[in-house]
């Protein structure tokens, strides 16, 4: 039987033979089912009319995203560390020639997703590399396809390899997580946001949402503790979920400014 996919969001559904009768991925209120109605595809439906493309961001660090654009459209990150290889977040095409250059560069150790929106077909990647799938425990409620490979981890923080550690924000999901990469930027530390923390096209300023297409805000209580615990960690670049979207130097200073400007304008409209 086939592993539905959710064509809005990419997720994929444990074995049916027929599709899911909803995607309560598109109909929780941070997402969004079309106006057309729900789509569904498969895998295999997918490798016929899809590619993966490859972007070095900086040395050792590598962004993977499919052409043409599927889903939501989010890239994954191949982080490359001493100690073994980090797909930190999904994409929903993997295929023979994805799945070669990745043995190519040796692998992978481990992945590690930043929220439901990118678990995507990640039971597919945990299964052709044999490693384990790190999700927070606060979201496991929404996971469409349940699999041995699946770790929920749980708490604030947990390191996945020595040179990176997953942190909970929360914010957009309960188990909302950023991944801190201490080898990154040159030595002196990146952060791997998702849309956690969204880098905005300017490459200058970060945003903050529940929902970003149905435009649901965060309360500024949230944003403020969620800057102070990225604020606490050593880094100097961010690495958001689309293409184009990252600042590689003055990271901590742009988010710093971000969350006060959100903060103050949010204030503002409900002062009495």
């Amino acid at each position: 039987m086939p592993h539905f996919l959710c064509a809005t969001c990419s997720t994929q559904f444990a074995a049916s033979e027929t599709p899911p009768p909803r995607c309560p991925i598109c109909e929780d209120e941070r997402q969004y089912v079309p106006a057309s109605g729900q789509r569904w595809t498969t895998l295999e439906a997918l490798r016929a009319g899809h590619a993966n493309t490859w972007r070095e961001l900086e040395p050792g660090l590598l962004a993977l995203r499919s052409v043409p654009a599927f889903g939501i459209d989010q890239r994954a990150l191949l982080v490359r560390t001493p100690a073994g290889n980090l797909l930190w977040d999904c994409i929903a095409l993997l295929d023979a020639a994805t799945a070669g250059l990745i043995g190519a560069l040796g692998g992978l150790a481990g992945i590690a997703i930043s929220h439901p929106h990118y678990y995507s077909t990640m039971v597919e990647w945990g299964h052709a590399f044999g490693v384990p799938v790190w999700l927070h425990a606060a979201d496991r409620a929404h996971v469409a396809r349940p699999d041995p490979c699946l770790r929920f981890w749980e708490g604030e923080s947990a390191a996945v390899l020595p040179e990176i550690t997953l942190h909970r924000l929360g914010g957009h999901f309960a188990g909302g997580t950023v991944a801190h990469w201490r080898g990154g930027a040159d030595g002196k530390g990146a952060l791997l946001s998702g849309d956690i923390l969204q880098v905005l096209p300017d490459r200058r300023f970060i945003g903050f949402m529940r929902s970003y297409p149905c435009l649901i805000p965060l309360p500024p209580a949230e944003i403020r503790r969620m800057t102070a615990q990225c604020l606490a960690l050593d880094w100097e670049a961010i690495y958001g979920a689309f293409h184009e979207r990252e600042i590689v130097a003055g990271g901590k200073p742009a988010l710093a400014r971000s969350a006060g400007r959100y903060c103050a304008w949010v204030e503002r409209m409900v002062e009495p």
